[in-house]
């Protein structure tokens, strides 16, 4: 048979961590590519010293302070005598050879920068969360892709998880004590990082998490190993985009999903594959779920020991009756957390072009809510009608006309600038623009539906330089520019 040598591209490297403390480390070259890898090096616990005539700044300071050793000289193979690792990372393509072959000959792992040929190992991109570490490479194909997946992992992984796996380390051997047995220590296990001490700890109730854990390991009630957690969660103004970091962690451990009418199909997308997604959303005359059944529901599901998120439109604290629900939990004694997420008024406002506040224009901004528990529109008509602040009315498209009729009638002109967002921050916005005086009609003429927020202010007044968000969207997608009927 006769073996095919695999071009660069495909060949296959062996993945595995190298234990390198107190071991000695050689880095070829005194510039700033010799620096980053020399650090790399000192956080493992390497003993580097570096062989270069000249020194970088950066080399020079961790020369000065200690961290490493300085040999003022050029290369011979023989500086690598008693070394475990070499590193070359020069502008001169002979020493960096010489380096190479020079490790070779004593089986001395070596990198030589950028040149995978030259190299016995590569160097991958680290996500580094001590003392956990996540390693990507591409085999030296492209460092590019490399560090841009690196850049994706690292918005998405929790500095917790450094602190869990300390965590776990600290209880390992009294796991082992406590369950000899492997498969029943690693189930242990699996209930740790599946269930409530993973999440406090990513939630950063550390002590709480210790305590957590020791529980577990002194065989108390097995519920303070599956007790179940709700997490009620911020789904932000409508893009995916626009979902918090700790949203999007809490929905990938979720085992069901309490979502309500405002919340996009690519947010639940997000969720882990398999989590059950139920709908309780309410809407004007349209309840899914009466509000007591939903908490009646959120108990009975953590009670029977799952991972329960409670995803809500916009902020959960911003007029989404969060704080009902977690009142009913609270006093219920179940394990609960907030996420906040980028309410409704931010984010239609952000996106139609319209700051809530502006030195010229606005010191304030009030939100309220344009439909009330009992359905009236009771509102401090005096405090929304003052002048220099904007006012961001939730849910209030069907009672559009009142409400303009009562601010004029309480002192904003009938000039004051006003506008409707529809769907913010989706492909499928909609921004109508005109005044208190005009807008009512604008709403009837281009149909509006919710959801859709009302910004009353001068503020307004600032879309036409910064509605950035309509300038990127294709013709049938920009807002109405409803001016005509503002000018007639």
């Amino acid at each position: 048979m006769n073996a095919r040598i695999a071009p660069e591209a495909d060949r296959a490297y062996f993945a595995a961590f190298l234990d390198l403390r107190g071991k000695r480390g050689i880095v070829v070259g005194g510039g700033p590519v010799a620096a980053l890898k020399a650090e790399v090096l000192l956080r493992s616990g390497t003993q580097v010293t570096v062989v270069a005539p000249d020194l970088c700044p950066r080399l020079s300071e961790l020369t000065l302070v200690g961290a490493l050793r300085h040999e003022a000289k050029r290369f011979q193979p023989g500086d690598l005598v008693g070394a475990e690792i070499a590193i070359a990372a020069t502008d001169d393509p002979s020493v960096n050879e010489s380096v190479s072959a020079a490790a070779k000959a004593l089986r001395i792992p070596v990198n030589v920068a950028d040149n995978a040929a030259l190299s016995s190992f590569i160097m991958p991109s680290v996500i580094d969360r001590p003392p956990l570490q996540i390693a990507i490479s591409t085999g030296g194909a492209s460092p590019v892709l490399a560090r841009k997946l690196r850049t994706l992992i690292e918005s998405l992984l929790p500095f917790a998880y450094g602190k869990l796996a300390a965590l776990a380390a600290r209880f390992r051997a009294a796991s082992k004590r406590r369950y000899p047995d492997p498969d029943a220590r690693r189930r242990f296990w699996e209930g740790v990082m599946d269930g409530p001490v993973a999440e406090m700890m990513l939630a950063g109730r550390e002590p709480q998490a210790t305590e957590a854990l020791e529980r577990m390991l002194a065989a108390e009630p097995a519920r303070d190993a599956s007790a179940g957690m709700v997490s009620l969660v911020g789904g932000g103004p409508g893009d995916p985009g626009l979902l918090t970091l700790r949203a999007l962690q809490v929905m990938q451990r979720a085992d069901i999903l309490l979502y309500d009418h405002l919340i996009d199909k690519g947010i639940l997308d997000l969720a882990r594959r398999d989590a059950e997604r139920v709908y309780v959303g309410k809407e004007a005359d349209n309840h899914a779920l009466p509000q007591e059944d939903i908490n009646a529901l959120m108990l009975r599901l953590a009670r029977a020991g799952m991972r329960v998120v409670r995803l809500k439109g916009g902020d959960p604290y911003v007029f989404g009756r969060g704080g009902e629900e977690i009142a009913t939990l609270a006093q219920a004694g179940v394990p609960f957390e907030v996420v906040p997420g980028v309410t409704a008024a931010c984010g239609a406002a952000a996106y139609a072009g319209i700051p809530l506040t502006h030195r010229d224009y606005a010191h304030a901004c009030v939100l309220v809510t344009g439909h009330l528990k009992d359905g009236t529109l009771d509102l401090d008509w005096e405090a929304l009608a003052r002048p220099q602040q904007t006012v961001v009315i939730y849910m209030g498209v069907r009672a559009i006309a009142q409400l303009c009729e009562k601010l004029v009638a309480h002192g904003l002109p009938a000039d004051t600038p006003a506008a409707l967002v529809e769907k913010a921050t989706l492909p499928r916005q909609r921004v109508i623009e005109g005044s208190l005086a005009t807008l009512p009609e604008l709403a009837v003429r281009e149909n509006v539906k919710p959801p859709a927020l009302v910004v009353v202010g001068e503020v307004v007044r600032l879309r036409d330089k910064l509605a950035w968000f309509e300038r990127g969207q294709t013709p049938v997608d920009k807002s109405v520019e409803a001016r005509a009927l503002q000018r007639s």
